[in-house]
């Protein structure tokens, strides 16, 4: 479990069992992808959050170029709009235009009105998976066409709830 003085949250309700938005870069400037792997926990004295991106996705250059992210969670009517985010590059077009969502800054970062919670996170390490070191199993089945993901790790430092409501 994550505490903050008001929220506790268990990852796994969040990220295995449904998908999350991760959004990374500022409100001139920002992309969203969904994501469905990542893991929480306590490194360095933090609390922290990792998560996985492959370096052809259009939102892995605003990590690289961004010391914050986000996860949004959304209630489950808005899985017709995370599809959309997750079948749609932002490089191509405007796919936020192609859903119900209403984008939202939050400090550094951006997030959605939407959101029934927000997960601020400071980007404290970013590491490619290495080839050589990936099991063959995993290998096999991600990594035929394209290159291994990188691993981003972000401290907590924000947890909101409810930015409809704001």
């Amino acid at each position: 479990m994550i505490q903050t003085p008001d929220i506790t949250i268990n990852p796994h309700d969040y990220i295995a069992n449904g998908w999350a938005l991760l959004t990374a870069g500022n409100k001139d400037h920002f992309n969203v992808m969904t994501i469905n792997w990542g893991s929480f926990g306590f490194l360095w004295n933090k609390s922290i959050c990792t998560v996985y991106v492959k370096p052809i996705r259009y939102t892995f250059e605003f990590l690289m170029e961004n010391d914050y992210f986000t996860i949004s969670f959304l209630p489950e009517e808005y899985k017709k709009d995370m599809l959309i985010i997750g079948t749609k590059s932002g490089r191509d077009l405007d796919k936020l235009a192609l859903t119900s969502l209403t984008p939202d800054s939050l400090g550094d970062t951006m997030t959605y009105k939407e959101a029934n919670r927000t997960i601020v996170l400071k980007k404290i390490y970013a590491s490619p998976f290495v080839k050589e070191e990936v099991p063959d199993f995993a290998h096999e089945k991600y990594y035929q066409e394209e290159a291994e993901h990188y691993m981003f790790i972000g401290e907590v430092v924000g947890i909101y709830e409810n930015r409809q409501d704001d």
